[in-house]
């Protein structure tokens, strides 16, 4: 009776945190998604009820008033109406690079990796060829070489340069897939190689496929920003990055304009901290172990009361 009691408990206690480390994984994903949804409702709605961003005023650099929520530039410019804008360049050049990582991982380390033989090794090659390609330097060789650069321009040189990583990470996961049971017996079945690619495998790969895209929008929109910050960026379009380049350009620090750099700075930082807690809920979803490592750190970190005393006596 005493055993079956202990064996009761124990079980308990296991639900009990198996409940509360899903809760903890939930808090993450619905904090990220809940930030992250509302600077992209912001980028998609915005433009529309906002002023044009390029329209000049005669008021000059003025704080934020009732007229202008967030201020204006040194050309009376609209500040939110720029932040408006920019943040939807900026989810634009994230979006498309997204996209264009996953298509080039996917195609030259999923299949590549199942189709096996020279296809395979050739697929490696030129993925291990483009992994030590410096990124940043050839980014800024070719934006610097090119005068009129789009959005587009821009969001494909950083999607060409940032796909590589992740094809190596799929490639070792499918390598992996294509040797499992259910895998070997489609085969055998006679199923057909698109078949078993599209049924058998992809939808194991998606929690990872979903890890990396969310990577690869990190990468992209601070990768854009940093190139706009350099005066690098695209010409002609807004972006969070431009605006933080014309606000270095107009001294907005030394003037102490704290409205014409701070809204896309916190802009940035925000989405990239929306992206990181969506990101890291899908790794512990990936690899669960993630929860007990992490888990099992917090323990560490806890002291107890004997240790607390003993550390303030040491201190005085």
């Amino acid at each position: 009776m005493t055993m079956t009691t202990e064996l009761a408990s124990v079980a308990e206690a296991g639900k009990t945190t198996r409940v509360r480390r899903i809760r903890l994984s939930n808090t993450k994903l619905a904090t990220g998604l809940l930030i992250g949804g509302a600077i992209v409702l912001f980028g998609l709605i915005g433009p529309f009820v906002t002023q044009d961003p390029r329209l000049v005023n005669d008021i000059g650099l003025s704080a934020p008033s009732a007229d202008h929520w967030l201020g204006t530039t040194q050309t009376g410019q609209d500040v939110l109406a720029q932040l408006a804008y920019g943040t939807r360049g900026s989810l634009t050049v994230g979006a498309v690079v997204g996209v264009l990582t996953l298509l080039l991982s996917g195609f030259f380390g999923v299949v590549g990796a199942y189709a096996g033989g020279w296809v395979d090794e050739l697929f490696s090659l030129f993925t291990n060829i483009m992994l030590v390609i410096p990124g940043l330097p050839l980014v800024i060789v070719i934006s610097s070489y090119v005068p009129d650069k789009s959005i587009w321009l821009v969001s494909i040189v950083l999607a060409i340069t940032s796909w590589a990583a992740s094809a190596l990470v799929l490639r070792g996961y499918t390598l992996s897939l294509r040797n499992r049971d259910y895998v070997l017996a489609s085969r055998v079945a006679g199923e057909k190689r698109w078949r078993i690619l599209t049924v058998e495998i992809l939808p194991n790969l998606i929690p990872l496929l979903a890890s990396q895209v969310v990577f690869a929008v990190i990468f992209a929109i601070l990768g854009e920003a940093g190139l706009s910050y350099l005066g690098l960026g695209a010409s002609g379009s807004f972006t969070w990055g431009t605006i933080l380049y014309y606000a270095q350009n107009g001294l907005a620090l030394r003037l102490g304009a704290w409205w014409w750099f701070v809204p896309p700075g916190l802009m940035l930082a925000l989405f990239g901290a929306a992206l990181s807690l969506i990101n890291f809920s899908i790794d512990e979803i990936i690899n669960p172990k993630l929860r007990n490592q992490t888990r099992s750190a917090r323990k560490g970190w806890r002291m107890s009361r004997e240790q607390l005393s003993k550390a303030k006596e040491a201190t005085l």
